[in-house]
């Protein structure tokens, strides 16, 4: 899993918006919840925090006044209590 998640390099897509992301993402993601949350849910937590690093990344690489990590910081816990099912992963691991 981390191996694919390295591979889809969202921290380079800065030319995709946040839907086009979670459109791209959410159907493999929710896939291992299914799968892989019925018996070793714990074993997905450091996947889907790793996705969230990346996706940090990509907020400070498209948005550049985020690129100071505080204020990246700030928007990434707005984001997160605005839509907090918008990435599927995000129902278990919110934080970075």
């Amino acid at each position: 899993m981390g191996e694919q998640v390295w591979s889809w390099r969202l921290h380079r897509r800065t030319t995709l918006t946040e839907q086009d992301l979670a459109r791209a993402i959410n159907p493999i993601v929710s896939g291992w919840m299914n799968y892989y949350g019925r018996f070793y849910r714990s074993e997905l937590y450091p996947p889907f925090r790793r996705i969230n690093v990346y996706l940090v990344w990509w907020m400070r690489k498209k948005y550049r006044r985020l690129r100071i990590f505080q204020k990246a910081h700030t928007a990434w816990r707005r984001t997160v209590r605005r839509h907090p099912r918008f990435f599927a992963h995000w129902q278990w691991v919110p934080e970075f």
